[in-house]
């Protein structure tokens, strides 16, 4: 087995996470979604789910998912979630493999990207 197997086997998904901006391709009807998080939150993986699809969804439906990263801002850091590439629509957000537990729902819009704020 070769060393960058091993080490890739231990490190985080993408360890460059956060560490800069982040690019969004947005227009049309398709938008973003920035969430504002606690500090303790970091490391967080969170799901989200399209309300539209709900209906539709089965026991192997992929959801997004992206972890809480200290994102760097004017003065610090900001502990975030970004998900890019969303059709406009209703979401649901949930920590990842807890579809039951629900912590905030969000609109976006296409064209634009939406913040909104994890609950405490």
């Amino acid at each position: 087995m070769s060393t960058a197997a091993v080490v890739a086997g231990t490190e985080p998904e993408n360890a460059w996470a956060g560490q800069g901006a982040v690019l969004l391709d947005i227009g049309g009807d398709v938008g973003a979604l920035v969430v504002r998080m606690p500090a303790s939150a970091v490391g967080l993986e969170v799901e989200i789910r399209r309300l539209d699809d709900v209906v539709r969804r089965h026991a192997h439906t992929h959801l997004a998912h992206v972890a809480v990263v200290a994102r760097p801002v004017v003065g610090g850091h900001l502990p975030s979630l970004v998900f890019g590439d969303l059709v406009g629509g209703r979401y649901e957000l949930f920590e990842k493999g807890r579809p039951d537990a629900v912590a905030l729902t969000a609109t976006v819009a296409g064209g634009t990207v939406t913040a909104a704020d994890w609950p405490l």
